[in-house]
């Protein structure tokens, strides 16, 4: 009896002690079944000769022979692999690395429980009258063990737990207060990490994602090229769009990305965020594309040998070995490692970019011709080109039209040794999508602002050419900073300083224009003796117009001031001060973010009742100047006390808008108040403001026309 029982230990039942299972189903168990959700080893009810009370016991003890063996057949099933000599990929999608690992440690706690077991064995057989207290004494640390580890295996199964999930449920079971079981936890935690960090040292020391079952917190993205072909309907994102050929390119921008259900539970965020950082970066350093490579070889006694030097390496491979080899995981310590890594990482990064890619002077011609540093340049084109863009846009050949001035302008400002000029290449989107987007854009500007513009505004809005962009090349590695979204974000700025500067422009040469031809008539006048009352009353007549263009310009001035010199300068010098004192590419890009948003935000383009507004302004002062040149209609003069009425409403809501507590006080635009200062210097905009947003009309700022 006691050799029966010693076999059931192991999971081998008999006459004295059977299994349930097998009665029921008349069929032995493989290891391929599913775990019990019960213990099912029963002593025989045939048997008599055994009391009740030794019953009792003996069923007790006979459970850790039913533990056994539900814990080896998972364990036997996780570990294995013949699949693979036999070709057979079924059962891949059963596969798991970190059971398999689970499962080794398994085998480590019942080879402990056989030799308990074996050893128990020799006592009983030494002892010429053994007892049942032999068994119990010998295997009674093992009910403290095997029934945990079986709900263990079971809740895995059940749940087709695999992976980080594995890792998250071992940590919890690990907060025990019984020594021994926390102890086996730990060890079956071990072998779990062993997967994970052999996974971690493929990615972060070779760039190289080794994950067959897609267990690992970090997974490749599928379909990524095509996902989404709505995304490039945005024009200007298509005019922004890179042509990239470079597989790490890819890789970095949509290739990988955190599956946030195998992060284990006790790694923080923001160090798995710095693990895909550091693994993306490695692998960017090891694969450099062809092109680069041939330059690089050509300064390689300047360069340096290797974008990710051996050592390196050897370094980040030795943090990850020492962690792998301590009995025990350590949250600081794991932390601290992966933060080195990552700083290694980043900092070879940013000498790529910033010091062998010349990423300051790549910003500094961005600067030039996407903010419009270079004024002089931007000044001739538009005078160049303004003729042109009084017509509407020819769908067909508007942007060859526009390559004329563009040219001349080039010509005329832009010196041979300008090496960055030649990235920057002029275009003009397709007419139609252009002047729909823009129609809805005034539809919301009349229903936000009220029915301020007549079916006149359509007449002139936008006149096409506001669709005017700008494409930067970058060659690799500048797109790994110079992403899709950051060269639409520039476009979107460079369009709106362009039509500022145009309004500007066109206030000025409207003056310039009308003070040309009436020195032209006043001189004929002279020349033929006639008599110029009517002309000296006309001119009267228009003289409070001439204020209003005053206001005009005054308002544009002002605001491309403030746009360019309190926003882009201002913006520009932090972005530079931290380009020289920050030595980590992560950092460089969250600042360059920083940057732009702050040009965006400071400059109103994201809130938008204000962009509606400034939009309106420039539409107004755009048709008054082409009207001003044309005073010899009674329907002229009527339309430009309505653009006067207009103008005079949208620039004082603008100026009750920015001069409100939660723009002015707010830290987003820290330099406001002085744009609201200079506009506001002798309380003009501050008297004529009051009641613009009452329901009663206002009385118009400037008198009406005298006949």
């Amino acid at each position: 009896m006691l050799h029966e029982l010693l076999l059931s230990l192991l999971g081998y039942t008999g006459d004295l002690v059977v299994d349930e299972k097998d009665h029921r189903l008349s069929v032995a168990p493989s290891p391929g079944d599913s775990i019990s959700d019960q213990c099912t080893f029963k002593l025989a009810s045939d048997i008599s000769f055994i009391e009740s009370s030794e019953r009792d016991i003996i069923e007790k003890t006979i459970t850790l022979g039913f533990y056994y063996r539900e814990l080896d057949r998972f364990a036997t099933k996780s570990r294995n692999l013949s699949w693979i000599r036999f070709g057979d990929d079924s059962p891949v999608k059963n596969q798991s690395v970190y059971r398999r690992a689970i499962a080794n440690g398994i085998v480590e706690v019942l080879s402990v429980y056989r030799s308990a077991v074996l050893h128990m064995e020799q006592k009983l057989l030494a002892d010429p009258l053994p007892i049942l207290a032999t068994v119990t004494q010998s295997l009674n640390k093992f009910f403290v063990l095997l029934p945990p580890l079986y709900e263990l295996i079971r809740e895995i199964e059940r749940d087709g737990i695999s992976g980080g999930k594995v890792l998250n449920l071992l940590h919890k079971r690990c907060h025990c207060g019984v020594p021994e079981l926390q102890t086996c936890i730990q060890r079956l935690l071990w072998h779990g990490h062993q997967v994970m960090y052999n996974q971690l040292a493929s990615w972060m020391v070779y760039g190289i994602l080794h994950d067959q079952y897609g267990e690992f917190f970090i997974s490749e993205q599928e379909g990524n090229s095509e996902r989404d072909s709505s995304y490039l309907t945005n024009m200007a994102e298509r005019l922004a769009r890179v042509s990239v050929n470079d597989g790490s390119l890819s890789d970095w921008h949509l290739g990988f990305h955190l599956s946030l259900d195998m992060l284990p539970a006790y790694i923080p965020m923001h160090i798995a965020e710095s693990i895909l950082f550091a693994g993306k970066a490695i692998r960017v350093l090891r694969n450099p594309s062809s092109a680069f490579r041939s330059v690089d070889a050509r300064h390689k006694k300047l360069m340096g040998d290797e974008l990710l030097p051996q050592s390196e390496a050897d370094k980040i491979e030795t943090m990850l070995i020492n962690l792998k080899e301590s009995s025990e995981f350590h949250k600081r310590s794991f932390e601290g490692a992966v933060d080195s890594i990552r700083a290694i990482a980043a900092s070879h990064l940013w000498q790529l970019v910033v010091v062998r890619a010349d990423l300051n002077g790549h910003l500094k011609a961005i600067k030039d011709y996407f903010l419009l540093a270079k004024g002089d340049f931007f000044q001739t084109f538009l005078e160049e080109s303004r003729q042109l863009m009084r017509l509407p846009p020819r769908q067909s050949t508007a942007e060859a039209d526009l390559m004329v001035p563009f040219r001349l302008a080039v010509t005329k400002t832009i010196s041979d040794d300008d090496k960055y000029f030649s990235r920057v290449t002029l275009r003009m989107p397709a007419i139609g999508a252009n002047l729909k987007s823009s129609k809805v854009d005034v539809s919301k500007s009349k229903h936000a602002d009220g029915d301020l513009t007549s079916d006149t505004s359509l007449e002139m809005s936008p006149d096409g050419w506001d669709g005017i962009a700008l494409e930067y090349s970058v060659d690799w590695p500048l797109q790994l900073f110079f992403t899709q979204e950051v060269l639409s974000r520039y476009c979107r700025i460079f369009q709106y300083l362009l039509r500022l500067k145009r309004t500007q422009m066109e206030l000025e040469k409207s003056w310039e224009s009308v003070m040309q031809q009436d020195h032209s008539k006043f001189s004929k006048r002279h020349i033929e003796r006639v008599n110029g009352s009517a002309s000296q009353q006309r001119r009267q007549c228009f003289r409070p117009m001439w204020r209003v263009r005053e206001h005009m310009a005054f308002l544009i001035r002002n605001l491309q001031f403030y746009i360019q010199v309190d926003v882009i300068e201002s913006q520009w010098n932090v972005l530079q001060t931290h380009i020289e004192e920050s030595r980590d590419f992560a950092e460089l890009v969250e600042f360059h973010q920083e940057y732009l948003s702050a040009l965006i935000s400071q400059s109103f383009l994201d809130i938008g009742s204000v962009s509606r507004i400034l939009d309106g302004i420039m539409k107004l002062c755009l048709q008054f100047c082409w009207k001003m040149e044309n005073q010899e209609t009674e329907a002229t003069t009527n339309e430009l006390e309505r653009l006067t009425e207009d103008f005079n409403k949208k620039s004082n809501s603008l100026y009750t808008i920015l001069r409100s507590s939660r723009l002015a006080g707010s830290q987003r635009a820290p330099f406001l108040r002085r744009f609201l200062l200079r506009l506001n210097f002798n309380s003009y905009f501050e008297q004529t403001a009051q009641g613009v947003m009452n329901v009663i009309r206002p009385t118009p700022a400037l008198p009406p026309l005298q006949r």
